[in-house]
């Protein structure tokens, strides 16, 4: 059997809407998405040969370098409008000339190379050059300069995680940035940016007596494993749409804390839980044997689930009903999703949710998000140090 591929489709396809929305360069596109340009380049070549139109629909010369100007045009308005509603802040009345300074400071730190160049900043904010370099050159005090470093790298940091690190994750994001710094002067430095992480809704817990089952419990509330893909947990949540309920059911490695299988729906029958289990084994090579561990829902007691874990051959292991602890790791996922991005944005459609719930998987919590459990490090920096290690062996 082929090994598993690096990257899920799901990634893949994610990452080639990215690059073909993005008026920046794939090159650029790939880099943040700490993937080969060449690679990248490669799967949006093969979606549009997928998407070419029958030669009947080709369009005229004309009619192509004409789409091309407004594609062009409507990268540069798009580029405008993100710049005019980051800068709203020092765009006020009476907003003084150096916040206008210091906002350009911070938008050339945003990324390894300036999303926008300084003379169209200047010239959206209405500031000249030649005063924002005067005002770069000026002298300051050691502590001031350092402090000022430091308040833009925590807010690029902040707001890297779309607000949600709180000064523990900001500071081991500093550390990974080889920036070396006190627990609490991010503490004071945050309160004095005013940036205040997003906070989970308060949770009432069952009390419903637990119930003895078939189903043995393997984990014991024990949500950590030696290797990946030797011990995995799951569970089902559901996402309001305006078209109605999104459900999605996940597959997460106790080893690495990554989300390795994932699928979502309109409904949440035994069908979607085996789709996550077949996504985790083509994503991830998993030990025979393995645990597979959730609650006593009646789509996870199924048979038709239990053919799905024998096929793969996995063991099957449950909690006892109405205990979330006994699933723990998989609802506190479930949780991390919801506080972070879920109950900030409302979604029209399922379609919405759907994809904004794989940019989150795929580029945010597997690939960037700092994992307190793992050390402070992210689920898939984790897995290819297992790997490494496996291949170095």
């Amino acid at each position: 059997m082929a090994p598993p591929s690096k990257y899920s489709p799901e990634f893949r396809e994610e990452a080639v809407q990215i690059a073909l929305r993005s008026s920046k360069t794939i090159s650029e596109v790939a880099r943040e998405l700490e993937l080969n340009p060449e690679t990248l380049r490669g799967w949006v070549k093969k979606h549009q040969k997928q998407q070419e139109p029958a030669p009947d629909a080709e369009l005229t010369v004309n009619e192509r370098a004409r789409l091309k100007e407004l594609e062009r045009r409507n990268r540069e308005l798009e580029m405008e409008v993100t710049f005019l509603k980051k800068a709203a802040g020092v765009l006020r009345e009476g907003s003084p000339v150096a916040s206008k300074y210091e906002f350009i400071d911070e938008m050339r730190l945003d990324t390894e190379e300036y999303a926008y160049s300084v003379e169209f900043m200047c010239g959206r904010l209405g500031v000249s050059r030649s005063g924002y370099y005067d005002w770069r050159s000026r002298p300051e005090s050691a502590t001031a300069q350092r402090r000022d470093e430091l308040k833009l790298l925590i807010e690029k940091a902040f707001d890297m995680s779309d607000g949600t690190y709180g000064h523990r994750r900001i500071q081991a994001q500093l550390d990974r940035w080889d920036i070396t710094t006190g627990l609490e002067l991010v503490r004071r430095l945050m309160r004095e940016l005013g940036l205040e992480p997003c906070q989970p809704r308060p949770k009432r817990f069952s009390l419903t007596q637990a119930t003895v089952g078939q189903v043995p419990d393997l984990v014991g509330r024990n949500f950590t494993a030696d290797t990946p893909g030797e011990k995995l947990v799951g569970d089902i949540t559901y996402i309001a749409t305006g078209e109605g309920w999104l459900y999605l059911a996940t597959v997460i490695d106790c080893c690495t804390k990554e989300v390795i299988g994932y699928a979502m729906d309109d409904h949440y029958q035994t069908p979607l839980i085996s789709r996550a289990i077949r996504n985790a084994a083509r994503n991830r090579n998993l030990s025979a044997g393995a645990i597979f561990h959730s609650d006593r829902g009646s789509n996870y007691m199924s048979a038709e689930f239990g053919k799905t874990l024998d096929r793969f051959g996995l063991r099957r292991s449950s909690g006892r009903t109405g205990i979330c602890f006994d699933n723990a790791m998989a609802e506190s996922f479930f949780g991390s999703l919801k506080n972070e991005r879920v109950s900030r944005v409302t979604y029209l459609t399922r379609e919405a949710a759907r994809q904004d719930i794989t940019r989150y998987i795929e580029f945010w919590y597997n690939r960037k998000r700092l994992h307190s459990a793992v050390g402070y490090r992210p689920p898939r920096e984790v897995h290819a140090e297992y790997e490494k290690l496996r291949i170095a062996a």
